[in-house]
């Protein structure tokens, strides 16, 4: 029986865990909370829990080397230690997380341990990848030629749970979520290149009408000229990655950020008010302070970033929780306390890819490629498509599917072919709408 090591028991864990059990394969799960870990196991003959710390590196050494492959849900500053381990013992590894520079300069090494480190393969990154791929090649095959992609993805509460001020609940790790927003982003529109900075990334989002969903925004994902090299697509004129949100996210972290309420600098808090660290934020006294943000922002008081603000608590008399911390840390937190998704109820992800090609007898058209997924009963929406890319992964690789060397992202139809064909299998899967007008286009 081949042996998986599981690195982490956390939100995504529960369907690989399932899904490599369910396939006759024993896994291991390595985690600081074994009750965690012998939750997802569910008392299977095949399942074994430990626990584990990062900071055990012996224990670790020892772990890879007794399995075929090792599963990194661990956060990605680690996944190179990991990776290193898995090169020394000639094991496979698999990880749902961006690639770094530090991972990619290890694909000789892994090349000559005959492994592959797979990264990237979970929902985005990951599944946005294949899917895009899928055409692109298909597209390039018959002799077209890519002249815009814009590809869009988010995690959110169905439509039914949008019923606070954000219209947003989080389904997997907060604290990552709002971290996210502190990137800047880079894109490429009409040949031009577009360079957004952190505090103008909520500003002036796309506006998009999604089928069954309804009015959405999109905002600027990270830096989305890396993907043109990724892609393949030297020659393209608009290159544009972005996230989902319902309205008012975008309105409400913009004045949350212009406030410095998601700074990373360590500050005392101790005896103070949410509203008057607020006020220190932009140095005012702290009676009205509603009306003074109101003020320095130039927004209506009635408008949903003030809104939302005060539904938070950020303007309360309550005390702050923190001793000492950032006001990230504070405004996470509150976000914590009162914006996860509830047991029970339904969270979805949403992608669109939307090409403008040139086909082989010059004519422009539009490829639209759309991704709607409801949690299960068992299973949240991002989990299921987080982890079941990565477990099908694991298969494949036992199964002979996929025999790539070397640190791979699943850009290649070697890799995201047989993936993409068992994710259909379970309900996975984009609906494409080829040869539409022109007019379709984004932007």
């Amino acid at each position: 029986m081949k042996k998986v090591l599981l690195l982490g028991a956390g939100m995504v864990a529960k369907p690989i865990a399932d899904y490599i059990l369910e396939n006759n394969i024993e896994l291991t799960i390595a985690t600081r909370t074994v009750t965690k870990a012998n939750n997802l196991i569910k008392g299977r003959k095949n399942g074994f829990a430990v626990s584990w710390t990062i900071d055990n590196m012996e224990m670790l050494d020892k772990m890879v080397a007794s399995h075929d492959l090792t599963v990194s849900l661990l956060p990605y500053a680690h996944h190179v230690s990991v990776a290193n381990l898995c090169i020394l013992h000639k094991k496979n590894m698999v990880t749902t997380s961006y690639v770094s520079d530090e991972m990619k300069a290890l694909d000789e090494k892994a090349k000559q341990a005959g492994i592959i480190i797979l990264n990237e393969i979970g929902v985005d990154p990951g599944f946005d990848h294949m899917t895009a791929m899928r055409i692109i090649d298909k597209v390039q095959h018959e002799g077209g030629e890519i002249i815009e992609f814009y590809s869009l993805c988010g995690a959110l509460a169905a439509p039914e749970e949008t019923d606070n001020p954000f219209k947003y609940k989080f389904s997997w790790s907060p604290k990552g979520v709002v971290m996210a927003g502190n990137n800047g982003a880079k894109f490429k529109k009409n040949n031009e290149v577009v360079e957004i900075q952190t505090e103008n990334l909520f500003k002036n989002p796309l506006q998009i009408d999604f089928p069954e969903v309804g009015k959405m925004e999109v905002y600027p994902n990270r830096d989305s000229l890396a993907y043109i090299d990724i892609y393949k697509l030297q020659n393209v004129e608009t290159m544009f990655r972005g996230t989902f949100r319902y309205p008012n996210w975008c309105e409400s972290l913009d004045a949350i950020k212009a406030l410095g309420m998601v700074t990373y600098e360590k500050q005392n808090f101790e005896g103070k008010t949410y509203k008057e660290v607020v006020a220190e934020q932009i140095n005012v006294y702290p009676k009205n302070v509603k009306e003074k943000v109101v003020e320095r922002l130039k927004l209506d008081i009635h408008s949903p970033a003030i809104v939302s603000m005060e539904w938070l608590g950020l303007f309360s008399n309550e005390r702050v929780h923190l001793v000492e911390g950032s006001t990230f840390d504070l405004t996470s937190d509150l976000m914590l306390q009162k914006m996860m998704l509830p047991g029970g109820a339904r969270d979805m992800v949403i992608m669109l890819h939307s090409f403008l090609i040139k086909n082989a007898k010059g004519k422009k058209e539009v490829i639209k490629s759309r991704l709607i997924d409801f949690s299960t009963v068992e299973d949240t929406s991002i989990a299921r498509t987080v982890a079941l890319p990565a477990a099908i992964a694991v298969k494949m690789i036992f199964d002979g599917k996929i025999t790539d060397t070397g640190v791979h992202i699943p850009v290649s139809k070697t890799i995201y072919d047989p993936i993409l064909n068992e994710l259909e299998k379970m309900g996975i899967s984009m609906v494409e709408e080829w040869g539409l007008p022109e007019k379709e286009k984004l932007g």
